[in-house]
């Protein structure tokens, strides 16, 4: 997420460091190339490609004037050839426009635009200077006929302005009309002489008009540039134009801008600039920052501001500096505005993600890190008190590596909707990533009320999901922190919160657990396990002992259970109820798996064929794809035949009711193992999953097999039920946990096809196993006929304090110097606690044993009996019946 922000951060600093140079680039182009652009409509473009101009009326009227001045002169009219070459000069003048159209139209051949500019130029500029010299002959002084013909070349000059060949012909036609009239030596020396002079000075004014041309050309472009930057500025969306007069009224404003705030330019121009503004107290800021400016008559830069417009809320950046004349009077304010709005998208966009989870929606790791920093950094004592309730989704894994992970993000949302129901407005919850999810319930809150707010969140969570169409089960663990009692800081109440949820996910999940001292020696022990677990593997340290499984007909033994062992260095031999868990957490399971796997069958090679070898695969092996694959190359690796393999599962697998469930049982039917259903009735309770699952044995939980002889006990007809409903399923059925001859003999009597237990056999390592199968196979029963003293049976609940913690558990037997209680997980051999059975009635124990949620507590003092055989501290609950057996 940090660099996920980073990069999105520096695009948008990017973004805003280059539209701010080209807000610049655009303001020096508005400053210096529109003068550029007024010069060239100043300055039409040249026609200096023709030799005619488009109109040449005004010569023929200025040389009618002309000749009228000077027969007023001469007090008379010339001669009447005289008369004629001046009129047809000023004639040719009047049909100028016809001869320039004939010049440019594209069509017509050199020749006639040749004819065309003699005619137009040359034939009446001679007939001007002829007709004059004709005058100065018929009397007409010759001072006066050189000042007109002057007079008539320099308005020639006017006409043909940077045309100098055509000036150039128009000169030496006026005045060959002299050499005409008065040949000699001298008149055409003279001619020749002027033509020089002038061809010299035409090729001067030919230069320095071909240099201003140029200079004109350029400053076009410069111009057209300019002017198609600032209209792709415009057209693009990248930014718009304004302007101001000196009273701050509008003069101009680009039509996009008109259009962003639902008028037409025509409607903005003339009202002040402060009414593209949105006036609200979000943009009053800002507002008052244009106004200081434009009062101030200062130029200003990226001014953000938010436009009265009535739609979707749109943000620009103004930039504007004032404008003066030549005498320095101020004329008004020009500049140009920017599209912040995309950009203050993204900003908001950035910060969400940096602050909320982008799949959920809820708060993610940072904002509640700050939320819990913000309530721990508060004055008062009283509001720095807070609890933090952090959560872990139970069998997440699986539903992703079955369902895949579009599955599991459909999951996370309605974990998270689910959650935010559960809380309400107690508190704030987030997702801190992954199947992780934390609540912050700000104030002193107490324990009863935060526990009942963590079984509502697990009973909330634990219920199935709809996911693309199938039903999905799930739980969640969740670790209570109080603070300032477990934590003034906020990284100490994350750190014992985690232990909290460590504490609850041992416990067997679906629980939670108050923070207590000892979870960091908990915790250390935890990771400790976990590397030398590692360790164990790497170095190949753990062990397979077999269970031997008899048949109860004729108690012959026919196969094994595959146990995994662990004899840990320093602390010994582990139960696998210590370890597996942290195999599972730390993603080992498949690897211990997959081991096992091979090492029982290669152990089965070398046992006779008609014995089989059971080996348990977790329902994270399970979920694996390559499970059939790993199955039938053990098989084929070892030379055993599939049918003596059996595969332990349990109903954990159907949690889940998917698809690739009936696909992976169909596959490994297809590789020919056989199939067990272990721990039946402990698990997902339904049996709709029978009928569907090719199982060929269904394994009855020791917990049905304890205390099944004793009076009063309904496990007897539940191993009926199992035993009924398996032969009708045409399925074995193996006891688990027989211990004493009355369960031997009461598992027989109902029916169970297999037995297994200390009343045969206790686990052996592989060469013990090999040493018994090369007998005959019969196996002996060897056990107590009852082991307990008498006791009371019940169904009792009781309120366990262990390690600060309030747990909910069931009281199922009692005697005088010990109980057995359910609903405890995991609980360490010698752990004190005290066991509260009413609001006055308490005693202290000590756990001498734990399997699973059941634990074996001593009384630290006898209880006390009544005369009716009851002990005191029930007040007088009956029992449900009594039994033999002791502690």
């Amino acid at each position: 997420m940090a660099r996920a922000k980073a990069k999105a951060t520096a695009e948008i600093d990017g973004a805003d460091l280059r539209a701010r140079g080209e807000r610049r680039g655009i303001e020096r182009l508005q400053t210096e190339k529109i003068g550029g652009l007024k010069h060239a409509i100043d300055e039409p473009a040249s026609e200096q490609g023709f030799l005619l101009p488009r109109e040449a009326g005004g010569m023929t009227l200025f040389l009618l004037a002309a000749y009228a001045v000077s027969a007023v002169a001469f007090q008379g009219l010339p001669s009447t050839h005289t008369v004629g070459a001046a009129l047809a000069s000023a004639a040719l003048f009047a049909c100028g426009s016809l001869f320039a159209a004939t010049e440019r139209r594209g069509d017509r051949s050199f020749a006639t635009r040749a004819l065309v500019v003699v005619a137009g130029i040359v034939l009446p500029m001679a007939l001007a200077g002829y007709a004059l010299a004709g005058w100065v002959n018929e009397g007409l002084p010759w001072q006066w006929a050189i000042a007109t013909l002057i007079c008539v070349n320099a308005a020639a000059a006017a006409l043909f302005d940077m045309r100098i060949i055509s000036l150039f012909c128009a000169k030496i036609a006026s005045w060959a009309g002299f050499a005409v009239l008065m040949p000699g030596l001298l008149t055409y020396a003279a001619l020749i002489a002027a033509a020089i002079t002038l061809s010299l000075i035409a090729r001067l004014e030919w230069k320095a008009a071909e240099q201003r041309r140029l200079a004109r050309e350029a400053r076009e472009r410069v111009a057209a540039r300019a002017e198609d930057i600032l209209r792709s500025f415009e057209e693009t969306g990248q930014g718009w134009f304004w302007e101001t007069d000196r009273r701050g009224l509008i003069t101009y404003i680009s039509p996009k801008a008109a259009m962003a705030l639902g008028k037409s330019s025509d409607e903005i121009v003339g009202r002040p600039l402060s009414e593209i503004v949105d006036p609200t107290q979000s943009a009053a800021d800002a507002e008052r920052t244009l106004a200081f400016h434009l009062s101030a008559r200062s130029a200003f830069h990226d001014v953000e501001v938010r436009a009265a417009t009535t739609g979707d809320e749109r943000w620009w950046a103004l930039a504007g500096r004032p404008v003066y004349d030549s005498y320095k009077n101020f004329c008004g304010f020009r500049g140009h505005g920017t599209d912040l709005t995309e950009k203050r998208r993204s900003e908001q966009q950035v910060s969400r993600l940096a602050h909320y989870d982008s799949l959920t929606g809820l708060a993610n790791r940072v904002q509640m890190s700050q939320a819990l920093e913000q309530i721990l950094a508060a004055p008062s004592g009283r509001e720095r008190a807070c609890a933090v309730l952090m959560l872990d989704l139970d069998r997440f894994k699986h539903v992703n590596d079955t369902l895949g992970h579009p599955a599991g993000d459909a999951l996370l949302k309605q974990v998270a909707q689910r959650l935010e129901r559960a809380i309400g407005g107690a508190g704030r919850c987030g997702r801190l990533g992954g199947d992780e999810f934390q609540v912050i319930v700000p104030g002193h809150q107490d324990r009863k009320t935060l526990g009942h707010m963590a079984q509502e969140i697990i009973n909330s969570l634990s219920q199935p999901y709809s996911i693309t169409g199938q039903s999905v089960v799930i739980g969640a663990s969740v670790g209570i922190a109080l603070a300032p009692e477990h934590g003034s800081t906020s990284d100490a109440l994350i750190r014992n919160v985690d232990l909290a949820l460590y504490a609850a996910k041992d416990a067997g999940r679906g629980v939670y657990r108050f923070y207590a001292e000892d979870l960091h020696a908990a915790a250390e022990e935890r990771a400790e396990l976990e590397q030398d677990l590692r360790e164990a593997i790497a170095k190949g340290e753990l062990e397979l002992h077999y269970q031997p499984v008899v048949f109860a007909a004729d108690e012959k033994i026919v196969g094994f259970e595959a146990l995994m062992r662990w004899n840990h260095p320093k602390r010994g031999w582990l139960s696998p109820s210590k370890f597996v868990p942290i195999a599972e957490d730390a993603g080992l399971i498949d690897r211990m798996g997959q081991w096992a796997l091979r090492t029982a069958c290669a152990d089965l090679a070398r046992w006779p064929r008609s014995i089989r070898c059971a080996v348990n695969v977790s329902a994270l092996q399970f979920a694996n794809p390559e499970l059939p694959t790993i199955v039938a190359n053990a098989l084929a690796h070892a030379g055993v035949a599939p049918s003596r393999l059996e595969l332990e599962i349990t109903e954990s697998v159907f949690l889940n009711d998917s698809a690739g469930t009936d696909a992976m049982f169909k596959a490994l039917k297809r590789v020919g193992v056989r199939l067990a259903l272990d721990d039946f009735g402990t698990g997902y309770s339904s049996l709709g999953y029978l009928k569907k699952a090719p199982f060929d044995k269904i394994k009855i939980d020791r917990s049905f097999v304890q205390g099944a002889t004793e009076e009063g006990s309904r496990n007897g007809a539940i191993i009926a039920s199992i035993t009924s409903l398996a032969e009708a399923l045409h399925m074995d059925t193996t006891a688990e946990g027989v211990e004493t001859l009355d369960e031997l003999e009461l598992v027989r009597l109902l029916g169970c096809s297999h037995i297994q237990g200390y009343i045969y056999f206790k686990p052996m390592n592989a060469a013990e196993a090999t040493a018994l199968v090369s007998g005959n196979l019969v196996a002996e029963a060897d056990g107590p006929q009852c082991a307990r003293v008498p006791r009371q049976n019940l169904l009792r609940k009781v309120t366990v304090i262990h390690n600060n913690n309030r747990l909910n558990a069931t009281l199922r037997n009692i005697s005088e110097s010990g109980a057995m209680i359910e609903g405890l997980w995991n609980m360490p051999a010698g752990s004190p606690m005290r066991i509260e059975f009413s609001d006055d009635k308490s005693v202290t124990a000590q756990v001498r044993w734990s399997r699973e949620n059941r634990v074996g507590v001593e009384f630290h003092e006898p209880l006390r009996r009544r005369a009716d055989g009851s002990y005191s501290v029930l007040k007088g609950q009956r029992s449900q019946g009594a039994g033999a057996g002791g502690w």
